[in-house]
């Protein structure tokens, strides 16, 4: 499994770099692996995180704005659900990821 993040790195958004920059450093801190995938240096991945994403989380009008992220081919969610996720303590689960402190705990 890997946890894919895609990016635009060229975006004049603000609001779109600290997000993406948000979801960068949770998963670095926390030691997730993940790859961060560049919608602007590769039109066929741009394209692909069009076509699966969730029809639920695409917007009304134009294309759904980075970062979007999936585990492997599976879309996990937008920054808005991340954070949700994050806030409810619950990133983990919202990346279809085992918690690693919690399954250590489990161990006799």
């Amino acid at each position: 499994m890997v946890i894919r993040v895609f990016v635009a790195s060229s975006s004049g958004s603000v609001a779109i770099k600290k997000r993406q920059q948000d979801i960068v450093r949770f998963l670095e801190a926390n030691k997730i692996d993940f790859e961060e995938v560049d919608i602007t240096m590769s039109e066929e991945q741009r394209l692909w995180m069009y076509k699966n994403i969730s029809q639920d989380k695409l917007p009304a009008q134009g294309n759904p704005l980075p970062p979007q992220i999936f585990n492997d081919d599976q879309y996990c969610g937008d920054y808005d659900s991340f954070f949700e996720s994050k806030e409810s303590n619950t990133v983990f689960s919202f990346l279809g990821l085992k918690p690693s402190v919690a399954s250590k705990e489990s161990e006799p």
